[in-house]
This record gives structure tokens, sequence and C-alpha cells, in this order.
């Protein structure tokens, strides 16, 4: 323990953001930093408590109970606050490969689960964990550390997200040679195309990527496994294939006008300015511009909330974020949602601080479901028609969406987003290699061992468990990548 009664001593605190206002003129990062003696005294409040669910990485009735890959937070918080930086730094390697990623996108469910939380404001976990990976680059301590022999054996994975990237540093260590296929013009998956710069640069993402390929990682790019190159080919040239691909199949919504133009999935207008902004700065206009539109988001999601931020930083008109959920309660109830669950409580993102202070107001609306679409003379989107819904329990004891009747209302849209979540892995690969599905369309891999039905072929990530966190990703590649070096030498030494 750093101090013991560290907790009750200081105050949690949280680095300062870039004035929202000044932020949305740019694609940059909107995070400051806390000095060294501001990160030592959270450090302080750890209370290294007996059972720590900071680390625990369960979930519960859905919610998901601290940190998947079960970061050893009590042991580097007490580092950081003796000031031991580079033992912090080897202790937050031990179980995340990226600590640079969960530190800038994850929703921190370890601080969810913290203990002091139960009686005030938890540490500042996240906050500690960014600053000892920022530290360790910046004091040259992340090296390239390939492994001292190889063992013969050749690895595929496709997809290069941050399971396949996980899964690839770790088979690396093991001695394994791994060539990780991405279908994009560039390598890291949704860290690249589906996360905006301001919350993730690109230039971290690459600074791994580069470690990665400096340690005997092989990436193709611009290559997808089921067209490009087929199924076969994977498992007549490598003793084992991994399958990282996420689920990128878009839900989509089928209501009247879905046919108009001006509607786009989320995921196509993210990407199309990630990639216009890596290529150009956007000065190539390849990219679906929200600029002077009435936009509206479908979906109150992290993804749905990346679209106001992006749209707001187009110049749009005006912005609103439709969700079907009611709003949250200021206080976590602790019949519902009780500790240490994370915690389901009124918050503004990053995206709806930055709408509240350019247009005065939070930019969602809640329990809303649209009706339909309304098109002009041209047959583009003008317009949607929206009702107030409630969530009742029917009498078969089912939840339900019931719609109040008299809350119908009309909003003008120039851009309709649509951000309501994925369905699912494509279809190309696992048709390809004849694989079987679980009940919600995903890889059926058997739970722990991450095998499929197909001898050599492994599925991890959202893949292999639908549409999830980052964290949940890098922790599923690390896992597959255990049993696939079980399987390909009998046992296995990676952690």
């Amino acid at each position: 323990m750093s101090t013991p009664t560290g907790f009750m001593e200081y105050k949690r605190e949280l680095p300062a953001d870039r004035d929202p206002l000044e932020r949305i003129k740019d694609w940059e990062e909107f995070h400051k930093h806390l000095s060294e003696d501001q990160l030592r005294t959270q450090g302080a409040r750890c209370m290294d408590c007996g059972t720590p669910y900071c680390h625990t990485g369960m979930e519960l009735n859905g919610s998901v109970l601290g940190c998947p890959v079960h970061n050893l937070i009590p042991e580097w918080n007490n580092l950081i606050y003796r000031g031991l930086w580079r033992e912090a730094l080897d202790r937050l390697h031990k179980t995340n490969n990226f600590p640079e990623f969960t530190g800038s996108v994850c929703p921190a469910p370890c601080e969810g689960s913290c203990t002091v939380g139960l009686i005030g404001e938890p540490v500042t976990i996240k906050t500690i964990e960014k600053a000892i990976i920022d530290r360790g680059f910046e004091e040259g301590w992340v090296v390239p550390d390939p492994p001292k022999k190889r063992t013969g054996k050749r690895v595929a994975i496709v997809g290069s997200g941050p399971a396949g990237l996980a899964c690839a540093a770790q088979l690396n260590k093991a001695g394994h040679t791994v060539t990780v296929y991405e279908r994009a013009d560039r390598i890291g998956g949704l860290l690249t195309y589906g996360i905006p710069t301001m919350k993730l640069d690109k230039k971290v993402v690459q600074r791994r990527v580069d470690l990665l390929a400096a340690e005997g990682v092989q990436f193709v790019t611009n290559t997808e496994i089921g067209k490009d190159i087929p199924a076969q080919q994977l498992l007549d040239e490598f003793d084992a294939v991994v399958l990282c691909g996420g689920a990128t199949k878009a839900r989509d919504v089928d209501i009247e006008g879905r046919e108009l133009g001006g509607i786009y999935m989320a995921m196509d207008y993210l990407n199309s300015t990630i990639k216009s902004y890596l290529d150009s700065g956007l000065a190539d206009g390849n990219y679906i511009s929200a600029k002077d539109k009435n936009v509206i988001v479908i979906g109150g999601g992290d993804t749905g909330t990346d679209c106001v931020a992006t749209a707001l930083r187009h110049g749009c008109k005006s912005v609103t974020q439709f969700g079907t959920h009611a709003k949250a309660p200021l206080t976590r109830d602790p019949i519902t949602n009780p500790w240490p669950q994370f915690p389901n409580v009124y918050t503004l993102d990053y995206a709806q601080e930055e709408a509240k202070a350019l247009f005065g107001e939070d930019p969602r609306a809640f329990s809303v479901l649209t009706k339909k679409f309304v098109g002009d003379e041209n047959g583009n989107v003008k317009e949607l028609h929206t009702v107030q819904i409630e969530r009742i329990v029917d009498e078969t004891g089912r939840k339900i969406y019931k719609e109040i009747p008299g809350t119908e209302k009309v909003w003008p849209a120039d851009l309709v987003l649509i951000a309501i979540g994925f369905e699912g892995p494509e279809n190309t690969l696992i048709d390809q290699f004849g694989l079987e599905r679980d009940r919600r369309s995903n890889v059926k891999a058997e739970y722990g061992k991450y095998r499929t039905n197909v001898d050599k072929v492994f599925a991890a990530g959202d893949m292999r468990r639908g549409q999830s966190l980052v964290v949940w990703a890098i922790n599923e590649g690390r896992e597959a990548a255990r049993e696939v070096d079980r399987y390909l030498m009998g046992s296995t030494m990676l952690p």
C-alpha cells in the first residue's frame, strides 16, 4: 500500500481537457496531462484492498467488473507513488500488450469497480496507466524485443485490430513466425479505421505496429482473406490460423425512407474522414462531409458519440444524437446497478461536452424511436419522424418498448448516420472456412480454448464474442495465443 490513509487525505484529480470550443477546430487529441507529483498523489489514493475488484475482469448481469486483461493495478499504483516508473512499466506490460490503446479509449471498468468508489471517487486508474506507458516511450524503455530463437511454426492471423495484434505479439514472443493479414491499406483495424484521431492519435498506433514489425511480425495489407487469398491457401501454408476479423457487419434500420440519399452507416462516415485525414489532411475531399448540415445520429453508444464529434469538426449546422434508452440517473442505483458493476450514470462524453459548448445543450435525445425518413424532390433526406417510447414489462414478463401517444415529432435532417451496433462478423471468411456459428451469428469457438470446428483454425476477439471493448479484444488475443501455442507445441509458457 502506498499510504494507508491516502484515499482519505487526497481527492480524485483528472487531467484537464483542452477547451471544447478550441479542440473542435482540429483533429488532435484533447486530453492534457497531470504532473509527476500529481500522479504520485493519485497513486497514493489506492487502498490496496484485500479483494481488488479493479482487476478481476468478470461479467455479471451484462456488466463488466474490473479489468478484462487483469492489470496489476494496486501494484503499479504503489510503484508510481514510490517513483519507480520503470518497474511500473514492467508490471503493466505483464498483462497488457498495448496500454497506450486502453489508456486512451477504454471506458475504465476498473474504476467502476474500485473499492474507494464505494465511499467516494475512485482512483484515477486509467490516467495513471496512460502516464506509465507515455513515460516508457519518452524514456526509451519500450524497445523491440524479438525472440531469441524460432520454433519453425508458422501462424496466420486474419485481422489487425486489437485482438489480432495482441495475438501476434504473444505468438511472436513464443518464437513462432507470425503473418498478419489486413484488408485495409493500414494496419490497426478499428484502432486505425473506427476510432477518430482525437481519441487515439494514429501515430500512436503506427509506433506500436513498427515495434511489432521490428520484433519479427510480418504484416500484409490490402489483402482480404476469402477474396484476394482463398481460405484453403492459409490452411495449406500455415500451421495454425487465428481469425480476428471483428464483428464488422453493421446493423441497419428497416423503416420507411431508408433508401433516401444522405443516410449512411456510421462506420462508413467515420472511416471516410479518418482515411482522408491520414491521406491528405482532408485536402482530397474524399469523405462524407457534415459541413453546414443538420445531422441526426441514430444510436446512443460510443460510435454514435464519435459521429457527433466528427460532425462538429466538419462544421455542421446542428447535431442531435438519438437513443432508445432512457436518460441515466445522476447517481448509481444500489439495487439495479450495485458496486462493483460499471456505474450506469449520466455523464457527458467528450463529444456531448463539445456540442453543449457550441450549441448550448446536450445533443442527446433519450427514449426516441425513429418512425420514418422523408425526402425532398431530389430523393435526399430532409426530415425524420420520431415518437417517444418507454420501457415496460408485458404480460409474459418481457421488457419491451411502448410508444407514447402524442409525442410524435419532426426533425430537420440533411445527413443521417446509423450507429446502432453490429450484427456480427461478415460471411465470406466464415463460409470459406466452413465454420460453425453460435446463436448470435459469431464464430463458434470453444470457450477458453478458442478452437473452431475446423482443425488448425482459431477465433478470437469480436469475431468470437461479438461487439465489445478494445480491452476485451486484447484479452481474447492474448488467451487465443496461449491456446495456439499449446496446440503447436504441446504446452505453453505464455501468460
